[in-house]
């Protein structure tokens, strides 16, 4: 005897919106058959979508949901990459490139992996790469120690961490492009007060 199919159940459509700390902008919608499916999904979008900035278009973002009320879903900033092409555009002859993977401890506890680039205008030593390598890291360490992951996020993707590394590195070598080129959420941290305050502005 053969057994009945179970019955589906229905899909419903939810909106799906970036944390108040990227602008709180509606990003598109989903399907699913229950709110307990959406969390843990991730969305992939441009800076250029969220800040209307033609120029960031190079720079994509992740944003994972972590929490859905009606038919909201809220995320967190989960990772973020520079384009294959923009980076590829980067890469110049007679220079060199220094890069350095690294994770780091936000004060809220979340854990990123780092991805942190930089280009020389000329050839460098290894002894002024060390050093180079060395700077990235201490600036990214301690900038994390000092800030929510909502604060670094922004910090990263916006430019100001690129811009310290890069006034620092100055007095080692002359760059020409410095950036944290990808981070990624290797483990969620404290989410109560983001949640919190997403609860207030929705």
């Amino acid at each position: 005897m053969s057994k009945k199919p179970e019955s589906k159940q229905p899909k419903e459509t939810y909106d799906i919106y970036a944390p108040p700390y990227f602008g709180g902008r509606w990003l598109g919608t989903t399907m699913a058959s229950g709110p307990s499916k959406l969390i843990g999904r991730v969305l992939r979008t441009s800076l250029y979508a969220l800040t209307d900035d033609f120029s960031k278009q190079y720079l994509l973002i992740n944003f994972r949901i972590v929490n859905v009320r009606d038919r909201r879903c809220d995320t967190v900033f989960y990772g973020h990459m520079y384009g294959r092409e923009f980076l590829r555009s980067l890469v110049k002859r007679g220079s060199d490139k220094i890069d350095m993977i690294f994770d780091i401890t936000t004060s809220d506890g979340f854990v990123m992996r780092l991805t942190c680039i930089a280009f020389t205008v000329s050839k460098v030593s290894l002894k002024k790469r060390k050093a180079i390598r060395a700077l990235m890291k201490r600036i990214l360490v301690d900038s994390a120690a000092k800030m929510t992951h909502d604060q670094l996020a922004q910090e990263m993707v916006l430019g100001k961490t690129a811009s310290d590394i890069y006034n620092e590195m100055k007095k080692i070598v002359m760059p020409r492009h410095v950036g944290v080129v990808k981070s990624k959420i290797l483990k969620l941290g404290d989410l109560s007060k983001i949640m919190a305050v997403e609860s207030q502005q929705a």
